[in-house]
């Protein structure tokens, strides 16, 4: 690395920190992955070592990359997110990850909003637990006190915590009613600006945003026809449409640098249930599936957000009969995974045309295979699977100057492969998908009076 046009973006994610040094040209010139510990106490509560994951992992991956010749490090996470802080900023309680049971008011049912109060839930538990904590901070801020003494969110990661942050700050209501103060929140800085230096070094820490918006900005999917997937431990599918529409259980959102709206939302039929089929099968022999023979699995391990909405779902494996194998049964899951996109696509009305994958899932052949498969639409497999840490790069150049316009992410995206859809694998695979919608629909029916 030479210069100071290097920035750094690292992404905290629900398995490992990744990291990338990108030059004015996007092009990553290194990167690292620090492995974390996902625990699952029960089945319906999700959470990292925050210690671990949220402030040792950031160090480490710093150290690894450097800032002697880097202008700029931003620091993206999955929200929500929550732990309790002492005073010299090292965790007292878990680090809660979204979906966690713990965020769930005890009276609530089926949320289809896209800010649910999650983390006004997350913060009322973690209080309860560390009623003396110095603070109460998401990952993202876990992450910048490690980096710079800062205790800093940025505007998007903050915004997905309303009520409990309102867009003027921290709700003093919210925050009282949980037993908390707006002191012990952390700081709130604009996207894409400074706010900060990194430890030892004249290097600014950077402002930078929830991790699905990095991703998105490095995509350049935001044309009509163009189908978002981010391939992580959720599954996250945005279809592009030309104008606001809205659709049950799926959400609409603003697609502003390009004039669209995208429609659609996340899924828990991403990696955190492709990895689980992975480790309850086993390696295997190697030998390819049989077209013909693949059962068909209802991916709701640990519930589901978009469509349903359902917390209590519980996944199914249908078909499973003597002739299967764990090839078969792997290839069900990928496949799974693409039943979800397509559903979200067609309930979308959206005119899909592609689908740009992106993030960590994109390694793996298998998945994106199945998803072309499963879709009919041919797949555009991102060259940098580390999208969210590549688009929380560029925020570091727009805080210092080097970029005036976020738009201009785009020309940072690169498709590597295109993985078209298999045409001996497309009968079998509709009728497979009939039986998908047939599970998922009859467990709705079941759930409905819930």
């Amino acid at each position: 690395m030479s210069g100071k046009d290097v920035t750094i973006g690292i992404d905290v994610g629900t398995t490992a920190v990744k990291a990338v040094a990108a030059d004015a040209d996007g092009h990553v010139v290194a990167r690292t992955r620090i492995p974390h510990s996902l625990r699952v106490p029960g089945p319906d509560e999700l959470e990292h070592d925050a210690d671990e994951a949220w402030r040792r992992g950031p160090l480490t991956a710093l150290a690894e990359l450097g800032t002697s010749n880097t202008a700029a490090v931003a620091v993206t996470a999955m929200v929500p997110s929550l732990t309790a802080v002492d005073a010299e900023g090292r965790p007292l309680t878990p680090g809660l990850l979204y979906g966690d049971s713990r965020g769930r008011a005890c009276d609530a049912g089926p949320d289809t909003r896209f800010l649910t109060g999650e983390s006004v839930e997350f913060l009322r538990w973690t209080a309860q637990q560390a009623p003396d904590a110095h603070g109460y901070w998401p990952a993202a801020a876990a992450a910048n006190h490690a980096l710079a003494g800062e205790a800093m969110v940025d505007t998007t990661t903050a915004g997905t915590s309303y009520p409990l942050y309102d867009g003027d700050g921290w709700s003093e209501k919210v925050c009282a009613d949980c037993e908390v103060t707006p002191a012990q929140m952390p700081r709130v800085a604009a996207t894409g600006t400074p706010a900060g230096r990194i430890s030892g070094s004249d290097t600014v820490l950077a402002a930078g945003a929830v991790d699905a918006v990095c991703e998105q900005m490095v995509a350049d999917a935001g044309n009509v026809g163009d189908v978002l997937v981010l391939c992580g431990t959720t599954l996250i599918v945005w279809a592009m449409v030309r104008s606001y529409r809205e659709v049950p259980g799926l959400w609409t959102l603003p697609q502003s640098p390009h004039g669209t709206c995208q429609i659609g939302g996340p899924s828990n039929a991403g990696g955190l249930f492709l990895g689980w089929v992975d480790r309850l099968v086993g390696q295997g022999s190697g030998a390819p599936a049989d077209a013909r023979r693949v059962p068909v699995w209802s991916p709701y391990v640990r519930g589901e957000r978009v469509p349903y909405h359902d917390p209590d779902r519980r996944g199914v494996l249908d078909g499973l009969d003597l002739t299967h194998d764990g090839a078969s049964v792997r290839r069900a899951a990928h496949e799974a995974s693409g039943f979800v996109v397509r559903q979200i696509v067609e309930r979308s009305g959206a005119p899909a045309t592609r689908i740009i994958a992106t993030g960590g899932g994109t390694r793996v052949a298998a998945w994106m295979q199945a998803l072309a498969d499963a879709t009919g639409l041919p797949v555009h497999v991102s060259a940098i699977p580390e999208g969210a840490a590549l688009g929380a790069a560029f925020l570091g150049r727009v805080a210092v100057g080097l970029e005036s316009s976020l738009t201009d992410a785009a020309r940072w995206a690169r498709t590597e492969r295109i993985v078209e859809p298999d045409p001996q694998w497309a009968g079998p695979t509709q009728d497979r998908y009939g039986r998908f919608l047939e599970l998922a629909e009859g467990a709705a029916t079941v759930s409905a009076p819930r």
